[in-house]
């Protein structure tokens, strides 16, 4: 992964959780190592699904089931690099 390309994910990442979980308010404050799953409360087990959706239709990607867990979830980084990833 380039260092553009995973700039790039990581700023379409952070759109598509702020845009999903409806905090505009925050998005200036949200960088690679804000936490997310357990840490921000509009982040439910629901959200965590409709987050996913939002990210397959963005990037073109299918996640399956069994790719779920924590440590995606655990940053926007780390949710950045997941969907980097997916891309190839």
């Amino acid at each position: 992964m380039s260092t553009a390309t995973g700039q790039t994910t990581l700023a379409e990442v952070t759109d598509v959780v702020v845009e999903t979980l409806g905090i505009q308010d925050r998005a200036d404050s949200l960088d690679a190592s804000t936490p997310l799953f357990g840490a921000m409360p509009e982040l439910d087990s629901l959200a965590v699904l409709e987050l996913v959706s939002a990210l397959e239709d963005r990037f073109g990607i299918v996640v399956e089931d069994e790719e779920f867990g924590g440590e995606i979830f655990e940053t926007i980084g780390s949710l950045s690099e997941f969907v980097d990833g997916k891309r190839g």
